[in-house]
This record gives C-alpha cells, structure tokens and sequence, in this order.
C-alpha cells in the first residue's frame, strides 16, 4: 500500500469518526428546558453571556433584513449537538468556535452539529448568517410593522422569529445591535449608543446594554423619529423615541416620566439600568410592552383622546414597575408571571390612588369579587393554564394582572404595611440582574415577616377558589358563570 504521512493519516481518522458518529446521531428534534407553558422555548446545555446581532434594513418594512447574529456562550453539559430557538427567517451558514458547521431545521428550532463533542464548562461562539422576515402575522410576535418602519414586541416566545437565540428569560445575556439603515431614518435599541457610522447612502448605529436582558425585553426602532432627552433622577438619561411629525403633540405626556420614575424609586429603590424612555411606535398592537430600557407604546393611547388622563399616566408607571419586576428581576419560569404583571398592576393602582383619588381598597374589592371567575378561566395566579393553540399571548390574561395584585394586597393585609414594603425592597436588591422564582418570593417573605407563610401562599397562588381576605370578612367573589 502507499505512504500516508502521519498528520495526513491522522487528519482521515478524524473524519472517519466524525462521520460514523454523525451516522449514529439521532435526527435533530426540537428540545426545551421544561417549561410547561412553553415545553420547546430555551434549550439545555449551555448558557449564553452575549448577543452581538447585526440587521441591514433596506428601507421596506415587509420585506427580510440580511442579519449576522454572534452568540457567545459557555457549555453546561456535553454537546453533540446545539440547540437554537429561530423560526421565520433563513439561514445561510453557521460558524461555532470559528470552523462552519451542518445545521436542520426542527420545529422552530435551528439544530447545529460542530465538528466534534462539546465537553462542559468551554466557552462557545456560534455565528449564524441568516435573514430576518417581518412579513409574518404580528399578532404572533416578532418584528412589529410601524407606519414608518420596524419595532419589536418579543413578549412571550417570539424573539426568535427576529434572531436566534436561546429564547427564555431564565438565560439573560448582555446584548450589542448593530444596525444598518437607509440614511433620512433613525435607528434607537436597548440601552446605550455606542456609535454611528456612515457609509455611502446608509448609516450603521450601534447600541450596547450594561445589565444582561431576556430575550422577549430585546427593542429595536427603525424609523423616522425624533429623539427627546431629558434627565431624571440621579442624573439618570431619559430618552423617548417617538414620530418626528408627533414630538410637540407628545410632550405633555413625555415630560411626566421623571416624576414617575422618582415616585418608584420612593417605593422600591433606585431604577435599576442605564437609561430609561418610552418609544411610541405608529402602530395597533391592542397592548403596551417593557421593553428593557425603552417601553413600547401604542401612539392612539396618547393620540386618540379616549381614555382619562389618570388612567394613561398609571398605564406608563405599570410599564415603568416592570422595569424593577420583570426586567431586572426576570421570572425563572413563565408560570412567575404573576411576579411580573401583579406587581405593576400593584403600583399602577397605588399610583392612581395617590395621584388621582382612584382609591385602592375598591379595586381590590371589585378584583376580588372577580377572582373566582378569573382562576376558573385562567387558571390560579402562579398556575395559570397553558396557551392555547396559537394563541401566543393568551397567558396574559386577568387572573395574572389584578388577580395576582390582589395576592400581594392580601399579603400586605397579612404581614403589616412596614413588612411588606421591606420585601419589595429587599425582592428587588436581591435579584437584580438575575431571576428568581415564586418559591423565592415566598421564602423571602417568610423570612421577613419572622413565620412560614407557606400555607397561606399555596391559597393565594395555587388555590381554585380565592381564599378568605384578612381583614376584610365581609368581601366575597362572585361564582363563576355557569356554576350554582
């Protein structure tokens, strides 16, 4: 037989094995990391510390953007294969660790095989050239088409109909975008500006957060907007995105947020990112969305001029609390919802019974009276039932809104008003930047209230019939339509 030099004999070994244990692989399935309400969003085996994610918008809102997007990450566990969260667009190649690599489509899943097994705990770079399709229906989520461009409204499981990702908010990464668009359009996304850069008839803006982000808070704007600053405490940047040709009509909306932010901070402590604003996108969405840093907002809501002044201001203190509950403290899984939405509903209803006679006691009594009605439908507050086909957003229902600040009232009625206060606070510090789970919720407030109030949480978050209300004898709720 001939001489086959040692390096070259070594080099068709390794292709040999790769190729027989490429035979033996199971085919790529979608996989997920066990949430129930969402059994194939995020995938195991690795965490992610950064996204760098680059768009190229050609100036049509309907039709795809070419994107590069760079996942830094670190393995957990062994890997033969690489998991992630992407429909809706197409892929052009995928690098890991510098060296191209197969990749299949699995549900909504992007499948990769690098060359050779992964061992735990190397870092990872997965680079993914693809395309980004805001064609799809926005009712699902995703790219969200304005009048004049593109949003994002990511919220629950759609960031990855926008770039790959490991779609679940228990994984945060730090986040860089990178985004290219025709000149004459600004261009506004999560955190801070790190640059611009013009070439020809197209201009590269680049933005950078300082604290890790989900995946479903992740907002870019494409637009023709104007961009208003201003200072809010601290010294803290205040920046709104809104349409050029609105930013005088605005203003007298706009200007309230200082106040609103300095009236959180008076409740649960300094806001917790770099910078902070509204951008009002020229779009239906039936819904207000917190985007981390920068809140999404319908423009009718502030345009239309049918809804009280009350009412709209406590709407943007709601998006703003989520800033503290949702966008910092993120909810481990999607059944601690309730963490999210009862807490801004909680703070929405005190800063409407502060500011505009809305008194508190009634609205929860009205919930009250309603809650039986809303866990039959939607199930408890930290069990809501899963959603239906489809129906990407129909976890938000009543019960995890004023259904779940209703548990947060009766937790107040239970522990005292100083003991309450201190767990917001003491929530919030604790788990800033990270996640957190209802069973921390409730061992924190053990703790602070001196007692186990273990028993008292699993009838308030888990029970089907709304238990009694301390303090407060004399409320009932209302049986459920279709009961005697």
């Amino acid at each position: 037989m001939p001489f086959i030099p040692r390096r070259l004999r070594a080099a068709l070994l390794a292709v040999a094995s790769a190729t027989l244990v490429a035979a033996t692989l199971p085919a790529p399935v979608p996989l997920g990391i066990g949430d129930p309400l969402f059994p194939h969003l995020g995938n195991p085996g690795y965490d992610v510390l950064s996204y760098d994610i680059g768009f190229t918008y050609h100036g049509s809102n309907t039709k795809p953007l070419d994107a590069v997007t760079t996942i830094d990450a670190r393995t957990t566990e062994p890997l033969d294969r690489i998991n992630l969260d992407f429909t809706r667009g197409t892929v052009r190649s995928v690098d890991v660790n510098g060296l191209r690599a197969d990749f299949a489509v699995a549900g909504e899943d992007l499948v990769v095989r690098p060359i050779g097994r992964l061992p735990a705990g190397v870092p990872l770079r997965i680079t993914v050239r693809h395309t980004s399709d805001p064609s799809g229906d926005q009712n699902s989520g995703g790219w969200l088409r304005t009048s004049d461009g593109l949003a994002m409204a990511n919220q629950a499981d759609a960031a990855h109909r926008v770039f790959p990702s490991n779609d679940h908010p228990a994984d945060k990464a730090y986040f860089t975008f990178r985004v290219t668009a025709p000149r004459g359009l600004t261009v506004v996304a999560n955190g801070l500006p790190a640059g611009t850069v013009r070439h020809g008839s197209s201009t590269t803006w680049t933005y950078r957060t300082e604290h890790p982000m989900a995946t479903e808070l992740a907002q870019v704007s494409i637009g023709r907007s104007a961009v208003v600053r201003r200072t809010g405490p601290h010294r803290l940047p205040v920046r709104d995105v809104v349409p050029a040709a609105d930013a005088k009509r605005l203003e007298r909306w706009l200007k309230k947020t200082p106040g609103q932010l300095e009236w959180m901070e008076r409740q649960v402590g300094r806001y917790p990112f770099e910078t902070y604003g509204l951008l009002i996108a020229d779009t239906q969405t039936g819904f207000e969305l917190e985007t981390q840093t920068l809140t999404l907002f319908e423009r009718s809501l502030f345009t239309s001029g049918g809804y009280p002044e009350w009412y709209l201001e406590s709407i943007m203190v709601h998006e703003l609390a989520h800033h503290w509950f949702g966008d910092s403290v993120s909810p481990q899984a999607w059944s601690d919802l309730w963490l999210n939405e009862g807490h801004a509903s909680w703070y929405e209803a005190r800063y409407a019974a502060e500011h505009a006679k809305q008194p508190l006691e009634r609205r929860m009594r009205n919930a009250y009276t309603r809650s039986d009605g809303w866990r039959a439908t939607g199930g408890p507050p930290a069990r809501p039932k899963p959603p239906s086909p489809g129906g990407k957003i129909s976890i938000f229902r009543p019960v995890v809104y004023d259904g779940s600040a209703l548990v947060l009232y009766a937790l107040r009625q239970e522990i005292g008003e100083s003991a309450f206060d201190l767990l917001e606070r003491r929530w919030v510090k604790a788990h800033r930047d990270s996640t957190a789970s209802t069973s921390d919720f409730v061992r924190l407030a053990s703790r602070i209230a001196g007692r186990d109030l273990t028993a008292f949480f699993d009838g308030w978050l888990y029970g089907k019939k709304t238990p009694p209300m301390p303090g407060h004898p004399d409320w009932h709720s209302a049986k459920p339509a279709g009961q005697r």
